[in-house]
């Protein structure tokens, strides 16, 4: 990097990332985290080079700002992507396109299977951001799956089954072009190709779509079930709003007499969490989704044209910018510049929008440009933390030479490297729960990851993917999780209540990925590990479903 020098700092080089874990962990707070380890990093750097001094200790300070400016320089035109791509998840929510097509759905489905499954595909569909992910499904599916007597955590674990890990699997969404950002040059392409080592995503997406098809259940999520049946024909129906109303964090409507809730019979086990975290979390998270005003004019099409807009333009990009069109092959075009693809098929995207909300009266022009300014904003929080990663990550890959020594550290004590990506997937795992942000989590480790493996070797992209699967499952387990908060409030469950009864479920196919990533990383080969891991998780499921519950009359519920 200009103006910048790699040396060797020795056992000094890993202090910065450790102390932003650590200080994440404490205070569940990344951004200021991120920059502390920043600036402690370019002071290692500086009393190194120039020894200690007032002096040196000022230049380390002016550093941090250099070191961001220099990251966000090399990586406009992913921070535009992530802006205009906020941009049009709230152009499209407010369009109405989202409530149309539970109309739609609310007219076709027959029976409770069908119910969920149609809430899982419409969860693999809304894969550019997890936030519109969770409060569209939810908000769309609500209505039907109560009419199925589904139980709200069933529909809330659906949500969240199917938000983070189709959107960390998605090449045209918010969390690819991030990821990609933090991989550094080519970062895009290293993505694409971990996708098959990201076994907790994929497998997770299998195992929600193998219980709705089978209709079997196991643990509180059985219970849930079995009380949803009890006294879902007494509950209070909600009615689709045309607002996305703020939820109170208890899963109650705002407005709504908590003594109406209806009664548990089997209360379900709670999970251990600080009252105040959640209530911090949740209120901050929802707060940002409060007086989005959706259109009762909304068709189907007006959800499914621009995302699909998006895909093909963004490819025909990809192929424009990188020559295809003058004769370049066409996985080589793919990969010389795709992010600036993504931004062209993120501006077709929005371009066609207006083309089709403003003359129907969807929108007005005001709205529309106010919609792009909201969704902009709603990028903010994502867009710091990418600096800041990029910034912690230059100082140890660029300055200080974090990788070569954890490499070097490891290979003298004899530690085989094999075994690192599994044990990786654990640490993300913890960090990604303790803090509550997937986000966050992958900022702190890849930067590791991608100093101790070279790219070259396939245990790179095995602990790549093992790194975004912990992630994941980290967040998706945490009590203070945005993501999980707003499958909550998108499914009005209780916050609690959803963790509790996710926390087996999700748990099951975390045990079962850290043995495919032993796997994985001893024959190099992803699609053996997810076969046999999908396996495992069927036999789970049979074996724990047969000590399952009954309904009244000693019935099994029916699909």
């Amino acid at each position: 990097m200009e103006g910048f020098d790699l040396i060797s700092t020795g056992i000094w080089s890993i202090i910065p990332p450790i102390l932003a874990l650590g200080l994440a962990l404490i205070t569940k707070e990344v951004y200021s985290s991120l920059a502390i380890g920043v600036f402690v990093g370019m002071i290692i750097y500086q009393f190194t080079l120039n020894g200690a001094g007032f002096e040196q200790l000022i230049s380390s300070f002016t550093m941090v700002p250099q070191m961001m400016a220099e990251q966000i320089a090399g990586n406009g035109a992913l921070i535009l992507f992530l802006a205009l791509l906020g941009a049009l998840v709230v152009v499209i929510a407010a369009a109405g396109g989202s409530r149309a097509y539970g109309e739609w759905v609310s007219t076709h489905i027959k029976n409770a299977k069908m119910a969920q499954i149609l809430t899982a595909a419409l969860g693999i569909i809304i894969f550019v951001d997890d936030y519109f992910n969770c409060l569209t499904v939810g908000a769309v599916m609500r209505p039907v799956t109560d009419r199925f007597n589904i139980s709200r955590e069933k529909l809330a674990w659906i949500i969240d089954s199917t938000a983070a890990p189709v959107c960390i699997i998605a090449p045209v969404s918010s969390w690819a072009v991030a990821v990609g950002g933090y991989l550094g040059e080519g970062g895009f392409s290293t993505f694409v190709a971990s996708i098959p080592y990201n076994f907790y995503a994929l497998l997770t997406i299998g195992f929600v779509f193998f219980m709705c098809i089978t209709n079997l259940d196991f643990g509180p999520m059985k219970t849930a079930e079995l009380e949803a049946h009890r006294s879902m024909a007494d509950k209070q129906r909600i009615p689709g709003d045309k607002v996305l109303k703020s939820v109170a964090t208890a899963g109650i409507p705002k407005g709504a007499d908590p003594d109406n809730t209806p009664p548990y019979e089997n209360d379900l086990p709670t999970v251990v969490a600080e009252e105040s975290e959640v209530l911090d979390a949740a209120a901050q998270t929802i707060d940002d989704f409060k007086g989005i005003k959706v259109s009762d004019k909304g068709k189907v099409f007006d959800l499914i044209i621009p995302i699909v807009v998006l895909i093909i333009f963004s490819i025909l990009g990809m192929l424009y910018v990188g020559g295809f069109f003058e004769g370049v092959e066409f996985a080589e075009a793919v990969g010389v510049d795709p992010v600036s693809g993504l931004c062209i098929g993120v501006c077709v995207s929005l371009v066609v929008a207006a083309a089709m909300f403003l003359p129907r009266g969807l929108t007005t022009l005001a709205g529309y440009m106010e919609g792009i300014a909201e969704g902009v904003r709603s990028m903010v929080g994502a867009i710091m933390i990418l600096v800041l990663a990029w910034s912690l990550g230059g100082t140890c890959r660029y300055l200080l030479g974090t990788g070569e020594f954890v490499s070097g550290f490891l290979n003298s004590v004899g530690v085989d490297l094999a075994f690192l990506p599994a044990v990786i997937f654990l640490v993300a795992a913890f960090i990604g729960f303790s803090m509550g942000t997937s986000w966050g989590t992958i900022a702190l480790i890849l930067p590791i990851v991608i100093g101790v493996f070279p790219a070259e070797t396939p245990l790179f992209l095995v602990a790549v993917g093992a790194t975004l699967g912990g992630a994941v499952y980290g967040d998706h387990v945490s009590p203070i999780s945005d993501t999980t908060i707003l499958s909550s409030a998108g499914a009005q469950c209780n916050h609690l209540r959803h963790v509790a009864t996710q926390l087996p479920y999700a748990t099951l196919v975390m045990v079962v990925c850290f043995v495919c990533y032993i796997i994985a990383a001893f024959i190099g080969n992803p699609w053996i590990p997810l076969v046999i891991g999908a396996a495992a998780i069927v036999i789970a499921v049979i074996v724990l479903a047969k000590t399952g519950v009954k309904l009244p009359g000693g019935k099994k519920k029916a699909a």
